[in-house]
């Protein structure tokens, strides 16, 4: 949906350009990356909030990144949400589905996998939903074979 709607003025990805990215990464700089868009057709000029997650797993696919790390508040995909120590530590791509079927991916996390997903489709190695009220979630998820959260993988 596009325009003014009751969350105000939303916009969805219809493409992503890279070449400021990159160009920006080429100088050593880490970009940060802001889910405010530029309104184009009837929406031209227009700011519009887009999608943190879809944003991101958007833009990691078309930069042909090796991971997408979400960050939510809890520890990453839960056997059983009601405990937080059922994380499931890996998963495959393809049995998303079957735990979304089972009941386990409900609520807040099926639109983080969808994004996980829609990022490995889109050529992505590896996804990560991970725990962002942790100090130092990302360095741990990324720099210990164990990590804290949940890879998921084509």
């Amino acid at each position: 949906m596009k325009g003014e709607n009751d969350l105000g003025f939303v916009g969805e990805i219809e493409q992503v350009d890279v070449s400021v990215l990159n160009t920006i990464m080429e100088s050593g700089i880490i970009p940060v990356i802001s889910s405010v868009a530029y309104g184009i057709g009837e929406d031209e000029g227009k700011a519009l909030n887009i999608n943190a997650d879809i944003a991101a797993a958007k833009i990691a696919a078309a930069l042909n990144a090796e991971k997408l790390v979400l960050m939510t508040d809890v520890r990453g995909i839960l056997r059983d949400v009601q405990n937080e120590n059922s994380l499931i530590k890996s998963v495959e791509r393809h049995q998303l589905d079957a735990l979304k079927k089972e009941g386990i991916i409900t609520k807040g996390m099926i639109p983080k996998t969808d994004c996980c997903v829609m990022a490995l489709d889109g050529g992505v190695k590896k996804a990560h939903i991970i725990d962002g009220r942790l100090s130092h979630a990302i360095l741990i998820e990324l720099f210990t074979d164990e990590g804290i959260g949940t890879e998921i993988i084509p």
